[in-house]
């Protein structure tokens, strides 16, 4: 089974080609087909900002790793037992990359995103095919492209990022990272009535990108005094609810001063391992009394992502496509910055149920 792998570890961004990570088409053994499990034909599968993470080691560096867990793609084998969700073979569908088993102690205490056997299904779906226990796979709404469907995951992470700020219609609300999650939560921010809704974004083109899709506001944290721009946006308020989807080390410490008393602030994006943010408790948690959180995967969103993705406007974050032998060249692509979104055509399927 051709897979799109790390195949030696080390920064995709490392300008020395003799220790810069490497990404590579491999062949994989097909997993079984379990007697709950369904066997899906790969159409479309997503990088996500986490998979140069992987090629840096930061889930282990025994190589090949396979990639990929954004996709969608039509069922071609479903085992004997796989029918309490009416999945049946032809459906488009896209998924969760994790089983959550439902036995461990965290699930049970509906707290699946720590769920103990986690891993048992985080299978690699940058591939020809991928096969997932049932419980993972959703059937893709009429409306929605199998282009689009590898969105799904994505979108779960901004329902979840949206659950976790509690916000409220009329809250005035700050993202921070015009990448994919941030151009999603951004959408979704929207679906709530956000309000002073806000892009902060040093790339001018996501800054547009935003504004096309809802922002009322944006910000080059580079060029204009950050937080001199919040205060004139939210009349010196603040922002009831801040979101950071960049990741960015240099990002994330500014914005518990652009956040409103009594604000929630969301750290919904992928962390260097060892970086450590200072804090200052009095400042933040006593006088401002701010509630700081984070997501690490998306329980109990993907039937509500599934529901919003019909009204997501998705096209320029699925414009970039490359071929499966082509993932190297892809993935030099989404390096760059030079697409919001970069997906690799793992088989070529034609979508019978909507023109994309």
């Amino acid at each position: 089974m051709r897979t799109v792998a790390v195949t030696r570890i080390g920064s995709l961004r490392d300008p020395d080609e003799a220790t810069r990570g490497r990404i590579g088409v491999v062949d994989l053994p097909e997993p079984p087909l379990g007697p709950e499990d369904v066997r899906i034909r790969v159409a479309y599968s997503a990088i996500c900002g986490s998979d140069p993470h992987l090629a840096e080691g930061y889930f282990g560096t025994d190589v090949p790793i396979g990639l990929g867990h954004e996709l969608s793609g039509v069922i071609e084998a479903r085992g004997e037992r796989a029918t309490r969700n009416g999945l049946k073979v032809g459906d488009r569908v896209a998924g969760n990359f994790l089983r959550f088993c439902g036995t461990c102690r965290p699930c049970q205490a509906g707290k699946q995103q720590f769920c103990e056997n986690i891993q048992e299904y985080n299978r690699p779906g940058m591939a020809e095919t991928v096969t997932w226990h049932e419980s993972q796979v959703y059937r893709l709404p009429g409306g929605v492209s199998l282009l689009h469907g590898c969105l799904l995951e994505p979108t779960s992470v901004a329902v979840r990022i949206a659950d976790k700020t509690n916000v409220r219609v009329g809250d005035r609300v700050a993202i921070c990272g015009g990448g994919p999650i941030g151009q999603l939560a951004l959408q979704v921010m929207r679906m709530h009535g956000a309000t002073a809704l806000t892009m902060i974004e040093p790339i001018a083109a996501r800054r547009e990108m935003a504004a096309r899709h809802g922002a009322e506001h944006v910000i080059d944290p580079v060029a204009e005094d950050q937080r001199a721009r919040a205060a004139e946006i939210t009349e010196g308020g603040g922002y009831d609810v801040v979101i950071d989807a960049s990741g960015s080390t240099r990002a994330v410490s500014g914005l518990l001063d652009i956040a409103a008393k009594g604000a929630t602030v969301v750290y919904g994006a992928m962390y260097p391992e060892r970086f450590e943010l200072p804090l200052n408790l009095s400042d933040y948690l006593y006088l401002k009394e701010l509630t700081l959180t984070g997501v690490f995967v998306s329980p109990y969103a993907f039937p509500r992502a599934l529901q919003i993705l019909p009204r997501l406007e998705l096209d320029e974050l699925t414009a970039a496509v490359f071929d499966l032998e082509d993932a190297p060249a892809a993935f030099d692509a989404h390096v760059s910055g030079r697409h919001p979104k970069v997906l690799i055509r793992c088989n070529d399927i034609v979508d019978e149920g909507v023109a994309s």
